[in-house]
Parts: structure tokens; C-alpha cells; sequence
């Protein structure tokens, strides 16, 4: 399989998309684009030509397929990875029309799969299926759960302690199932079922901190029989294909019920992703009807999310002067996120120039902290009685250094950027 396929992640910038791209951007077989309805975080994300927002790609708009078709030919879009419910069961029903495959379950699945009341009839015979509870909500035992037929992430869920909670919560949504109450633990289990259906992997995680819907903190735990019979019950009930997932809750007596399932990629899959299951690239191969297999490392596993900033320094420059002591290596380490930093600047044609003090013999510094000295377009090495802004050519020029009177220096005398290595993490992509 040598030649490239274009695949488009859309919307880009949500939790899952953003897992998806860091799943495939490294691929020898993909070039990866993503598309948004609204600007978010994917522009910080994606290179130049690769990710578009227009604020009409929502599929409640009349022209959605039309507009959606332009992009996906424009681009020359083999695949796309649908990244929210409601959009895997719009592209799924209207694939037909759409000018690339879809990375999802059919349409009859996806529908299953996106309204809740469909789903609890589907297994409304299984051990581990949730039970709604009718009107007119007699002798009900409380208290019970709310939550919307169509929906997805705990949004618009809630909690009736008694009867007048229950009236009030469905006055304001009429529409709302009423559920029993599940006390205990929840979990989420990843999945993944070929094109044969043959289901390849159960791959069961906690939610131990949870916030929006998505498990901020999980740890891999083992598939005990409980978990596999109702991923293999889900599995033979309904077509999947490619990565899925589901998530369940103990009743009070430690049984697991059946909150929901959705046929695509989840945020946290990124977990089983380091240990060896990349489940976005495992389900482009299936949609092109190869034959995979799954290689699982054997090791403790948990994630946990935090905010993470990425910026965008909004100028253009092509010469890059970096200090060495305390900037390249601080102590006897070598700073890993300038060097990170470096070889993005020469991926991009930036020319990387040392300009250095350093007092030592240079060759056995750089020689013993493993750095090759071909890493940089010149080494400038200098006295310490030598000004450095003596030596740099301005223009499209940035320096960084750890030293702040000779950042002051450069910028008084030169009036380029200048940057402490603390800094260094806005020049990132």
C-alpha cells in the first residue's frame, strides 16, 4: 500500500478528534486534514492547508451535504472519521450521497446506537439491559435517573429524589426516560470488531474522574466474564464495524447496566492506544477490508487529563540563533523540549545557528551530551568578552537564551524576537 490516503476528521477540535489526529498524524499511509463548524483548538493544531472552519458545516443546515461534498472533493477525501454521535448517524444515513467512506457502523447501528429508547429495546431481554420505567410513574423507587432519548455524555441527566423532583424535571423536558437509579461503579469498555464482525478486542477502563462527560482520569483494568458476555451480547445483536465502545454502571447489587454504546472512536481510547492499539488506524485498514490483528503490551496503564496550552506567535522567521549553556543543556541534561524544538525548526527549513560562550572544549560537550553538531546550519562559538548581537544577521531572525542581558542586548540592538528557553513552548506546533 504505497500510495497516500487523504482522511478528514470532522469536527477536529473536539476531545476525540483531537485523540484521532494524534493517532494517525504520524502515519506513513495517511495525510490527515480536519474540518470544524466553529474555530477551536484544531487550529492550533494543524499545519497550514490542513484544517478548515466554516461556520455553515453543521448538518442541521439545508446545504450541508453540498457544502460537506465540496470540502470532501476539493480535498480529494478518501475516509472520514465522524467525531460526535449525532454527526456518525447523519453521515451514516446519508453515505450514499457523500463523496468518501464513512469510518462508522451502518446507519441502522448508528440509529440504535444514538437514541437511547432504541437501544433499551434492543436488549430489553438482556440481564444487563436498563429498564425505563412508564407513565404514570406509580410506586416507582427512588431515587431515579433522567436522562434525554437522544443524547450523549451526560449532558441534560438528572436525579429525582422523590415524586416532586420528578414532576418538576419532567415538566421542564416531557421527553426525558426515567430510569432506575445505578449507585455504583462506572465503566467504560473499548471495542473494536473487524469487517467480519468478529469482535478482536474488549478493553475495559474506569472512569474515575469525570467531568463533561469524558473520563478524565481511567486505568486499563482485565475483561472479566461480566464485561466480555455483554460486549459479545452488543456484538452479535447489532452490525459493528471498526472501533466502538460502551459504557456501564453496577445496580445496587454490583450487576452491570447498560448506559449506552456508540459506534466510533472514544476520547479515551488514547489509553489502549499506549499499549500498542491504535484503534483509528486499526479502523481506516478495516474500512479498506484488511485483515488486522491486535498486539496488546502487558503493563499497568492509566491517563489522566489536565488543561494543556498551545499558542500561536503570529510572525514568520527563518534563521534561528540558540544559546547552548543553560539553554540546549541545563546542567548535565540535555533539555529535551528545546531539542524538540530545534528539530521541528529544521523539519520546517528553518536554518538553526549555536551561537555560544561556552567555555570548554565544544566538540566533547556536544560529543558527550549525544548532540550532533550537523543538527545546526553554523556554530558560531564565541569569547566571552564578544557581543553576540555583533554576530547575528537580523533579519527573519529570533534568538533564545537563557541569559537575560544578552536577550536584552539583542533586543535593544537588533529588534528581532527574543525568547527564554521557559518560552520556547509558544514557538511549538
Amino acid at each position: 500500500m504505497s500510495a497516500k490516503y487523504n482522511v478528514l476528521i470532522f469536527p477536529a477540535g473536539s476531545e476525540i478528534g483531537l485523540e484521532i489526529n494524534n493517532s494517525l498524524k504520524y502515519s506513513h499511509h495517511l495525510e490527515v486534514f480536519g474540518i470544524s463548524g466553529k474555530s477551536d483548538h484544531a487550529a492550533f493544531v494543524y499545519e497550514d492547508g490542513k484544517y478548515f472552519e466554516d461556520n455553515l458545516l453543521y448538518i442541521d443546515h439545508p446545504d450541508f451535504i453540498d457544502l460537506f461534498n465540496g470540502y470532501l472533493k476539493k480535498l480529494k477525501i478518501d475516509f472520514v472519521y465522524p467525531t460526535h454521535d449525532a454527526i456518525a448517524n447523519f453521515l451514516a444515513k446519508y453515505q450514499n450521497v457523500l463523496y468518501a467512506e464513512i469510518i462508522t457502523s451502518c446507519a441502522q447501528t448508528n440509529y440504535v446506537a444514538r437514541y437511547k429508547r432504541e437501544t433499551y429495546k434492543k436488549f430489553s431481554d438482556c440481564d444487563f439491559s436498563l429498564n425505563i420505567y412508564a407513565q404514570p410513574f406509580d410506586n416507582l423507587k427512588y431515587p431515579v435517573f433522567l436522562k434525554p432519548n437522544d443524547g450523549q455524555g451526560g449532558q441534560n441527566t438528572f436525579i429525582a429524589e422523590d415524586q416532586r423532583d420528578l414532576d418538576f424535571f419532567l415538566r421542564k423536558k416531557p421527553d426525558l426516560l426515567v430510569t432506575g437509579f445505578l449507585p455504583g461503579n462506572e465503566m467504560s469498555v473499548d471495542c473494536f470488531t473487524d469487517f467480519n464482525r468478529k469482535l478482536l478486542f474488549i478493553g475495559p477502563r474506569t472512569r474515575e474522574r469525570v467531568q463533561m462527560g469524558i473520563s478524565f482520569r481511567s486505568t486499563a483494568v482485565a475483561v472479566n466474564n461480566e464485561i466480555a458476555s455483554i460486549a459479545n451480547t452488543i456484538n452479535e445483536r447489532v452490525v459493528l464495524n471498526g472501533a466502538w465502545f460502551f459504557q456501564v454502571k453496577q445496580d445496587v447489587d454490583g450487576k452491570y447496566k447498560l448506559l449506552e454504546f456508540a459506534p466510533r472512536q472514544s476520547s479515551t481510547m488514547g489509553l489502549y492506544r499506549h499499549a500498542g492499539i491504535n484503534f483509528a488506524l486499526l479502523s481506516f485498514f478495516n474500512a479498506r477490508k484488511i485483515p488486522v490483528q491486535i498486539i496488546k503490551n502487558n503493563y499497568e496503564l492509566q491517563v489522566d487529563r489536565c488543561l494543556f496550552n498551545r499558542y500561536k506567535a503570529i510572525f514568520n522567521y527563518s534563521k534561528l540563533y540558540i544559546d547552548l549553556d543553560d539553554t540546549i543543556i541545563c546542567g548535565d541534561r540535555v533539555h529535551d523540549k528545546v531539542m524538540a524544538y530545534i528539530y521541528q525548526s529544521r523539519n520546517r527549513g528553518i536554518k538553526v545557528i549555536l551561537i555560544t560562550k561556552h567555555r570548554f572544549d565544544l566538540d566533547k560537550t556536544l560529543d558527550k551530551r549525544g548532540i550532533a553538531k550537523s543538527i545546526f546550519s553554523e556554530i558560531i562559538h564565541l569569547s566571552e568578552d564578544e557581543d553576540k548581537w555583533k554576530f547575528i544577521e537580523p533579519e527573519g531572525a529570533i534568538f533564545i537564551d537563557n541569559y537575560w542581558f544578552d536577550r536584552h542586548e539583542v533586543k535593544e540592538k537588533l529588534s528581532i524576537p527574543v525568547f527564554d528557553v521557559d518560552a520556547v513552548e509558544c514557538l511549538m506546533r
